[in-house]
């Protein structure tokens, strides 16, 4: 995968990587700054998320100082492309990072064969509801008590055109 620079912030560079080992301790605080507790994952089950022998882990790093804006962990099943979480620091939203991570992320999804995504997200994140809309996805169908058998999401998918 090639290196995709993106600014935020007013022009600061930033890069899409592959995550490395040493990331892991950031991502997980990343998590658990970004979603409630009972959304969070815990390191044993983030750890579990991205060894999947199908999945993979974007990171999106300030080109400056390298720290890390977000990342992105994202799976492939049969020709179906899963999101499993996108998670970008509260600085860094709505100046592309997350937009950038999930791009890359449907790219190599393409290119790996998937035809489809999908992604679950609580049904009350307004926001993250409002961005994957403006991305292309659609609401298929809601599994109650997703979340802890207590909070509902949201299955929602989009379309992967080919690239011929």
């Amino acid at each position: 995968m090639g290196v995709l620079q993106s600014r935020y912030n007013g022009g600061v560079p930033f890069r899409i990587r592959q995550f490395e080992k040493g990331d892991f301790e950031t991502l997980w605080r990343i998590d658990q700054d970004c979603f409630d507790p009972q959304l969070a994952y815990s390191q044993p089950e983030l750890a579990f998320y991205m060894r999947r022998a199908s999945a993979f882990t974007l990171v999106a790093a300030d080109k400056g100082k390298e720290r890390i804006l977000g990342f992105i962990v994202a799976e492939k099943r049969r020709h179906t492309g899963h999101i499993i979480t996108i998670d970008v620091i509260e600085e860094a939203r709505r100046l592309g990072v997350g937009s950038a991570l999930l791009a890359a992320a449907e790219e190599r999804l393409r290119e790996s064969g998937a035809v489809a995504v999908e992604l679950e997200t609580a049904v009350n994140n307004d926001a993250a509801i409002r961005f994957y809309k403006q991305k292309g996805y659609f609401v298929e169908r809601t599994v109650r008590g997703y979340y802890s058998n207590q909070l509902d999401a949201l299955v929602m998918a989009k379309p992967l055109a080919s690239s011929l």
